[in-house]
């Protein structure tokens, strides 16, 4: 058969593909109808985020390269905010002190709310009581868990110094009247604070396990230990990595219970980043400056997240 183009133009109709019937009105309002409802949910989250967050962050990222106080309009200055803060000792200071109030309660806040966990998730007697006693204190005025705790730890009549000259300790710590052992101070009852809010997704993660694993592993001569490492770390992972993404942000925000125990003393032992952005911006009214610090917070908890992020999926695709 001899192609020519009257034939190709008689035949290509018939060899294009059909398009599929357009859908009925109705047909498209129905499928239409679950995609509203899910922006009816989500929008007012999103309107929240956007005017109360997005919107002073974006400001906020401004405003550092600006000079601006209540007294006047603000003034672009450019990278002068930074310069000054670079500068200042009281920064360093306070960028130390926040790494090491960090460093002290994100790992002691962990192991003890895990081990919390680990001895709750078992059949005892008063298991209820137990775990919202130890719960309580997360949700327990931090004004009145920081008046207790500055009580605990006075240097003179404190029961814990009390406790320590009982035991034969003849010269026990000045704890927030001390540079050296004020922040430990305050990591303890910042510990003792949060153990049982991370305790209770401990819990969580913890009934997510399958008893199965347990029992085959006690049949072939598993030991608590090797139970522990095996079985439960590994099914905690999710859990662990999430723990430790709400305690490092946690943990760089930190400001009323230092605020309250030591307001930044002695000295400037305890002062951390975000005590620095209030004194500057509300104290001070250098809200150039004190925008400036919080772009660096913001940078530092940024950076601690996604390098957790990149370790927890590197552990994954192993």
């Amino acid at each position: 058969m001899t192609v020519t183009p009257e034939t190709v133009s008689s035949t290509a109709p018939a060899l294009r593909k059909r398009r599929p019937p357009e859908p009925a009105a109705g047909t498209r309002r129905r499928s239409l109808r679950p995609t509203l409802t899910g922006w009816s949910f989500i929008l007012p989250n999103f309107l929240g985020f956007a005017l109360l967050t997005l919107v002073p962050m974006v400001f906020g990222l401004a405003l550092s390269f600006m000079e601006w106080s209540p007294w006047g309009d603000p003034e672009w200055v450019g990278f002068e905010n930074f310069e000054r803060m670079f500068r200042s000792s009281t920064f360093w200071i306070a960028l130390w002190n926040t790494t090491y109030y960090a460093a002290g309660h994100i790992p002691l806040t962990i192991v003890v709310s895990l081990g919390l966990a680990l001895l709750l998730n078992r059949t005892l007697s008063g298991l209820g009581f137990f775990r919202t006693a130890f719960f309580l204190p997360y949700v327990t005025s931090l004004v009145a868990v920081a008046v207790v705790w500055n009580m605990l730890f006075n240097p003179t009549s404190g029961p814990v110094n009390q406790f320590l000259q009982f035991v034969g300790v003849t010269d026990p710590p000045g704890w927030t009247s001390s540079t050296a052992w004020a922040m430990p101070a305050v990591i303890v009852a910042s510990v003792w604070r949060d153990m049982g809010y991370y305790m209770v997704l401990f819990l969580a993660g913890l009934q997510t396990i399958p008893t199965e694993l347990y029992e085959a592993a006690r049949v072939d001569g598993a030991n608590a230990w090797q139970r522990f490492r095996n079985i439960t770390l590994p099914g905690l992972r999710p859990t662990t990595f999430f723990v430790l993404i709400m305690c490092t942000v946690a943990s760089f925000k930190v400001f009323d219970l230092i605020v309250v125990m030591t307001d930044g003393g002695p000295g400037r032992a305890t002062k951390v980043l975000s005590q620095l952005i209030y004194e500057e911006g509300i104290r001070e009214g250098r809200f150039g400056l004190a925008s400036a610090i919080s772009l660096v917070l913001f940078v530092l908890v940024a950076g601690f997240t996604v390098l957790q992020f990149v370790i927890q999926r590197h552990r994954e695709d192993r």
